[in-house]
């Protein structure tokens, strides 16, 4: 047994440095590994296979919306870079720059994209010249670098993943509706598919993308009570299309700046599926974006006739689920523990004695419940099972996120909590940045955003006490 239970032990718990249990987790359920280049991972299949079933469903949603695919260059002149001032200084800090073309040193530099924000730009004025071609709805899968002082996988690295959307509209009101519906596909999909639920809301004016008119965001809490800004939504106005040109002929004959948005999520979403579902035994995935899903573990699979009908469940079963078979000559024990570390969500295990019953048992990876099921009705309860684990984890964290989301109504509240019991703190704000800046310089939390759904918490500032009117979620933040 102290050999089977090696794998877990090796996890540090959460309770204890939260951190390194991340660490553990992403590295003992092979989600990646190191590379020689500081903060760049290398996503291993396991971790590749998540992202794929990630990209593949959320690129569904994208599509159902009227969005098509294009690809813009990894590289991005400097003279680009720079037409837009409030853009480049918000991004002048993490830019990667190529300076030599093999031997030769260029004439002008190249930053190697931190975002695709002037490429397209530069594509539209070129494309762009009626109102007939409005609005452009695309979307672009890629690696981007942001050149981080501190990193973590998935999280926050120099290089990483992503899906930038980037439209085009004829009018301000095109752009916003667009700007909107797409923060909601967010949304809906990390909870639907995801299992995590989401805070919808506006960044303040410190906190929104550099060149933006305003930036709405998705925010979600994790296991150790900090936020994690999960996708955002930006509505760029007009100000892009005047620094770039890009202007188109409206059906009254009169030349006009076209209205712009930019949304994107990245392989952060890898992370927030660990700190919300893991546990002190691993990775705990949420069967819509599991790789495996279901796990067939054979008992005694040296026995005649334990393998073949192991054999024959898996075909049954992979018919509309993603299924393996563990038939190395590995320990039960050790085959149990791998696949919690995994984070699959269903484990059948399959003896001799089983088949002679004609039964199976089922194991949820989420509370580790044993069902026993006739193998003549595994196919449907594997099916009801999954669909039980889905819903159990996203009630699971909403759960969480209600019983860690406080309210204060003034300082000391707010500094007892946040030190004591970290989650999210609603509280109202006057709107200075001055405010919101003592409260980050005094307790280490931002403004993660203003909800949609407001309330009156009370009358006053958190802060200062002049009389507020907004309610903003505060935490401290990935």
């Amino acid at each position: 047994m102290g050999k089977d239970k090696k794998l877990v032990e090796a996890i540090t718990s959460m309770a204890v440095d939260f951190p390194q249990w991340y660490t553990d987790v992403v590295k003992k359920a092979e989600l990646i590994d190191y590379s020689s280049v500081r903060g760049c991972m290398i996503i291993k299949p396991y971790g590749y296979g998540i992202w794929e079933l990630l990209q593949k469903q959320l690129d569904q949603r994208f599509k159902d919306t009227g969005h098509e695919n294009v690809y813009m260059p990894m590289f991005i002149p400097e003279s680009l870079l720079q037409k837009e001032k409030d853009h480049v200084e918000g991004f002048a800090p993490e830019v990667a720059w190529v300076t030599h073309g093999g031997d030769e040193k260029l004439n002008e530099r190249l930053c190697v994209r931190p975002t695709s924000e002037t490429l397209f730009c530069e594509h539209y004025a070129n494309d762009i010249e009626s109102y007939r071609d409005l609005p452009k709805l695309y979307n672009q899968w890629c690696s981007v670098v942001r050149w981080e002082k501190t990193t973590r996988p998935f999280l926050r690295s120099l290089e990483f993943l992503w899906q930038e959307g980037h439209t085009a509209h004829a009018s301000e009101e095109e752009a916003q509706e667009e700007t909107l519906r797409m923060l909601n596909v967010y949304a809906d999909f990390c909870e639907e598919v995801l299992a995590i639920p989401m805070i919808k809301g506006q960044k303040t004016e410190s906190e929104k993308f550099a060149g933006a008119k305003a930036t709405y965001t998705i925010e979600s809490l994790m296991h150790d009570g900090k936020a994690l800004q999960s996708g955002t939504s930006h509505n760029f106005g007009d100000g892009f299309a005047k620094a770039f040109g890009i202007q188109f002929t409206d059906k009254d004959n009169k030349l006009k700046y076209v209205h712009q948005t930019s949304w994107g999520v990245s392989t952060r979403l890898l992370g927030a599926i660990i700190m919300v579902h893991g546990d002190d035994n691993g990775l705990v995935l949420p069967p819509a974006i599991a790789p495996t899903q279901v796990a067939i573990i054979p008992i005694a699979q040296h026995k005649e006739g334990v393998l073949d009908k192991a054999n024959e469940i898996k075909a049954l079963l992979s018919q509309n689920i993603r299924v393996k078979l563990d038939d190395s000559d590995k320990s039960s024990g050790w085959k149990f523990s791998e696949q919690e570390m995994k984070g699959i969500p269903v484990r059948v295990e399959l003896g001799p004695k089983d088949i002679e019953k004609n039964q199976g048992v089922i194991v949820r990876r989420d509370n580790r419940e044993k069902i026993f099921v006739s193998l003549d009705d595994i196919e449907t309860k594997v099916q009801e099972v999954l669909e039980a684990v889905q819903k159990g984890l996203l009630e699971k964290a909403k759960a969480h996120k209600d019983e860690n989301t406080f309210v204060a109504t003034n300082m000391e509240e707010f500094e007892k909590i946040i030190t004591t019991t970290p989650g999210f703190i609603k509280a109202m704000w006057c709107g200075d940045e001055a405010c919101e800046e003592t409260i980050k310089e005094k307790t280490k939390a931002t403004a993660r955003c203003i909800p949609f759904e407001q309330e009156k918490i009370s009358d006053t500032c958190i802060c200062c006490g002049k009389p507020a009117d907004q309610m903003v979620y505060f935490a401290r933040a990935y």
